[in-house]
């Protein structure tokens, strides 16, 4: 029998490993069967429904970087060429054709999608590959020998591997249930319901791209000031020329770096910066204004939310406190969503892989080249916080097809993947 990967969230990521691996059952190649949990349905944090867009924005990466990019397969030897080409059927301009939008995508000068088409892509990629998916939430996750066992409302899935994805809840704020601090999805249901904002003084807690969605959405809304509050000391620009890019869709130079060496390209690329689009928006509104520090806490007061700001100041921590009619916060997705899911048992075994207490640093650099926590069996991939170590295009949309690769490379249970990693000779399966 073929060894089970159940993916969490039918987003990108998990829509690519179970697309190439289709691929390669097509092939007469093994390849693990793919379970796919998803809450909503194939796509929806890029749909209003997610709650972290309202659909209508432009997505941020080129759309050419499907779930195949960047077709350069190392998975079946003698065999690659076949597996891209094959991938290519599944690709962005497929999608167009199958649906009749090419030729209007070209003589457009092939624009950005906005975020629902490309959910609406992602459900096209899932229904062509009748992708396994089970309608859930993983509530717990636990171990049952040497198998994982995801908890639902109604079931309990028993896999060989697990591959966590998504941002976590866009429903989370500094402030719950106030009606003058909203959430992400809360500003998006808003913005999906074309309610307009008004108000003075209005504050986006974040410096990522979540945070300069919501700006490009403000811009259109009844507000006096707009305060972007940010650690960093000004609001970066995104690099995105061909070689920053490459970063993100050619990792092969990416260990060879030093650690600082990563975590400052990953700074000036990826974390905590605008993308010259935004910053252009930015430029020609000057309700704009920004906000060094860290949200410490927030209180309501005389009819206004009153922040707390941490800052470093020449080695001097600074507090300062700042009133805003409004505050959004944006502070953006949350890599470590899931650790509230793992039960007592799953805890001890990847603590019991990276030597030490349960924390974010450690899962980060504990990231092996399958994307999964090193020394961690059965295993756990965790795509989202491989960047310090594989390579910034990992977590996000830049390099799916790479993604696939190194994780449906990987040995799950028992039974070892041979045919998948390196074999000469290939024997249809079914």
């Amino acid at each position: 029998m073929n060894p089970t990967l159940t993916v969490i969230g039918a987003g990108a990521k998990g829509v690519a490993v179970a697309a190439k691996a289709a691929v390669l059952r097509d092939m007469g190649v093994d390849a693990p069967d793919v379970v796919v949990v998803e809450r909503a349905e194939v796509g929806a944090n890029w749909d209003a429904m997610g709650g972290w867009t309202d659909g209508q924005h432009r997505l941020g990466t080129n759309p050419e970087k499907d779930v195949g990019f960047p077709y350069r397969s190392a998975l079946v030897r003698r065999r690659n060429a076949e597996l891209d080409e094959r991938m290519t059927r599944y690709s962005w301009q497929s999608y167009l054709i199958a649906t009749g939008g090419f030729a209007e995508w070209i003589d457009r000068g092939r624009p950005a999608p906005p975020h629902h088409r490309w959910a609406r892509y992602l459900r096209w990629v899932a229904e062509q590959i009748d992708m396994t998916v089970v309608s859930g939430d993983v509530q717990r996750i636990s171990v049952d020998g040497e198998r994982w066992a995801l908890h639902t409302h109604d079931t309990v899935l028993h896999s060989d591997g697990v591959m966590i994805t998504g941002p976590g809840q866009a429903e989370r704020s500094i402030l719950p249930g106030h009606p003058r601090v909203l959430s992400i999805a809360q500003f998006w249901h808003r913005a999906a319901e074309h309610e307009r904002i008004a108000a003075e003084r209005v504050a986006v807690i974040g410096g990522g791209e979540t945070a300069a969605s919501m700006l490009n959405e403000l811009f259109r809304h009844r507000v006096s000031t707009i305060t972007v509050i940010s650690p960093s000391v000004t609001l970066f620009t995104r690099g995105e020329s061909f070689f920053e890019n490459t970063l993100f869709s050619d990792p092969t130079g990416w260990t060879g770096l030093t650690p600082a060496e990563r975590r400052d390209a990953m700074a000036r690329t990826d974390r905590g910066v605008f993308s010259a689009r935004v910053q252009d928006a930015l430029l020609a509104d000057d309700r704009i204004r920004h906000l060094r520090g860290r949200v410490a806490h927030a209180v309501p007061r005389d009819g206004r939310i009153r922040l707390t700001l941490n800052s470093d100041r020449g080695g001097e921590r600074l507090e300062t406190v700042h009133g805003f009619d409004l505050v959004i916060d944006g502070s953006g997705a949350d890599a470590l969503w899931f650790l509230p899911l793992l039960g007592q048992d799953a805890r001890d075994l990847i603590e019991l892989g990276l030597g030490g207490p349960l924390a974010g640093d450690a899962l980060c650099e504990s990231i092996g080249y399958d994307l999964a926590v090193s020394n961690v069996s059965p295993k756990l991939f965790l795509p989202g916080l491989s960047g310090l170590t594989q390579g910034p295009g990992f977590p996000n949309l830049s390099c799916l097809g790479l993604l696939s690769d190194r994780v449906l490379g990987a040995e799950l249970g028992a039974a070892p993947q041979r045919s998948v990693r390196s074999s000469d000779e290939h024997q249809p399966v079914r």
